[in-house]
Order: C-alpha cells, then sequence, then structure tokens
C-alpha cells in the first residue's frame, strides 16, 4: 500500500476555506461568534505547529521524564478547560472533584491500556504513549464539561423542587440524585453515540490515521 501522502502548505491552507463557511454562516445569523472563532483557529494552528516540533524531538529522544511532563501539562489544560468552559462559577469542592475525576480517571485508563491491552516496552514510549493519552484525555475532558454544565444547571433551575424533597423527608442524596443521574447520563451521551455509529457512520481517530498513512484497515 502506498505511504502517507505528503500535504504541501498551500494544501492545508486550502482546508481554512470552511472556517471562511462557518464565519460568514455566524454572521449572517448574527451569533456574535467571530472573534471566538478566529482566535480558536489561530490558537489551534499554532498550538499544532509547535506540537509537531515537541513531538518529533520527543519521538527522536524518547525520555520518561519528558513523557509524564508533557501528560501532566495535557491534565492541567483539559482540567482549566473544563473550569473555564462552564457557565457558572464552580465551588472549591467540585472542583477538586473535577481534578480527582479527571486525573484518576484518565491515567487508570492509559496505564491500564499501556499495561495490559498494548504491553508497550518501555512503556514510556512517546510514539505509543501520547496519542493515547491526547484521545483518552479529550474525550473524558468533552464528557466532563457536558456532566459538570448539565449538573450546575439543574441544581440551578430546580432548587425548588429539591427543598420541597428535603422538607417532605428525603436524604440530600435522593432529593438530587435525578439531577445528577441526568448529568451524568449527559456526559456520557456522545460516547455512546459515537460507538452507535463507529464503523458504519465513521471510523476510530486512530485508525483513520493509520489507514492514511498507508496501514491496512
Amino acid at each position: 500500500m502506498n505511504g502517507a501522502i505528503k500535504l504541501s502548505v498551500l494544501q492545508v491552507i486550502s482546508a481554512y476555506v470552511f472556517i471562511l463557511i462557518l464565519l460568514l454562516i455566524v454572521r449572517r445569523r448574527g451569533l456574535n461568534r467571530e472573534k471566538e472563532i478566529i482566535i480558536s483557529t489561530t490558537r489551534m494552528t499554532l498550538q499544532l505547529i509547535l506540537t509537531g516540533y515537541i513531538l518529533t524531538y520527543i519521538f527522536k529522544n524518547p525520555n520518561p521524564f519528558l513523557t509524564v511532563i508533557i501528560i501532566f501539562v495535557m491534565e492541567v489544560f483539559a482540567i482549566q478547560n473544563i473550569i473555564k468552559r462552564t457557565k457558572a462559577r464552580l465551588s472549591r469542592e467540585l472542583k477538586k472533584v473535577i481534578i480527582f475525576s479527571m486525573s484518576s480517571g484518565t491515567l487508570f485508563t492509559l496505564f491500564y491500556f499501556i499495561f495490559i491491552v498494548i504491553n508497550i516496552t518501555p512503556w514510556y514510549n512517546p510514539q505509543y504513549f501520547i496519542p493515547l493519552a491526547g484521545m483518552i484525555i479529550g474525550n473524558s475532558m468533552t464528557g466532563i464539561s457536558l456532566g459538570i454544565n448539565k449538573l450546575v444547571d439543574g441544581f440551578k433551575k430546580q432548587v425548588d423542587l429539591i427543598e420541597n424533597s428535603l422538607m417532605l423527608g428525603a436524604t440530600p442524596k435522593d432529593a438530587c440524585k435525578p439531577i445528577i443521574d441526568n448529568a451524568f447520563d449527559s456526559a456520557i451521551l456522545p460516547t455512546i453515540n459515537s460507538m452507535v455509529g463507529m464503523g458504519i457512520v465513521f471510523l476510530p481517530g486512530m485508525m483513520t490515521g493509520q489507514i492514511l498513512s498507508g496501514s491496512s484497515p
């Protein structure tokens, strides 16, 4: 099979035509998102360029210390993004829950795949460790963001219902259970939808990347 396709700078730039289309649609509908889209696009481009150079160096010079630093930076950025993207002000206790859930969940899953599923030697091989971490942390960030927003919004809108349940003798856990369940459902729904369509509607990101690089499906 043929190897990966080499894209010129002009070919890469041509992909940004869809950003222009999006800007036109947003402007026409008066959504006032133009600045945010432009900043996000610029930031994405600069981050990918910088990441490309950093990963090239790390792949050529594998080091467990550098790999751990990168994972730490990814975790911190993901947690900050979750907190920043939450519409309401979060309490200190809820921030601690986000940090613990994000860190423990992603790290456990990552090391399970590294040591049990794939069994990479050495375990810190950045060619495998970093892409896997990126997928796991990215999906977790999306799920937790959706769940937190739904949770905070539910408590705000249903505060009277919670108070009535407490006055009728319900425990705090029982009074909040419907809101918490709804938030959890919102967090896992995108993943469930992806699983339902996977293989028919679209292919997993890692599989797509390998196919594009010339590997057999």
